[in-house]
């Protein structure tokens, strides 16, 4: 689901586009889904993915990387903060 990497954070996330809304959906097998409102079409998902995780976790969006961007199944690589630390503790 996650792996903390001395100072990165890096999630295991199973998107899914075209949704209602933008949210972290919870635990999917060994991923945390996450709805996204943008269509999978030319990176939009992933964009709004980025700007998504960016504004929740109050991370700049220029520190996330994402890897797997064609996948449904992507890995985030976030520095570490107090917030996301926090969500990862309280997910379990």
């Amino acid at each position: 689901m996650y792996e903390i990497k001395e100072d990165k954070i890096i999630l295991n996330i199973k998107a899914q586009p075209n949704s209602s809304k933008n949210k972290i959906a919870g635990i999917y097998g060994d991923a945390i889904k996450v709805n996204i409102k943008a269509p999978a079409v030319e990176g939009a998902a992933n964009k709004e993915l980025i700007k998504f995780i960016s504004k929740t976790f109050k991370i700049p969006k220029s520190e996330i990387e994402i890897r797997g961007e064609t996948s449904k199944k992507k890995q985030l690589i976030l520095p570490r903060n107090e917030k996301l630390e926090k969500f990862l503790r309280e997910l379990k």
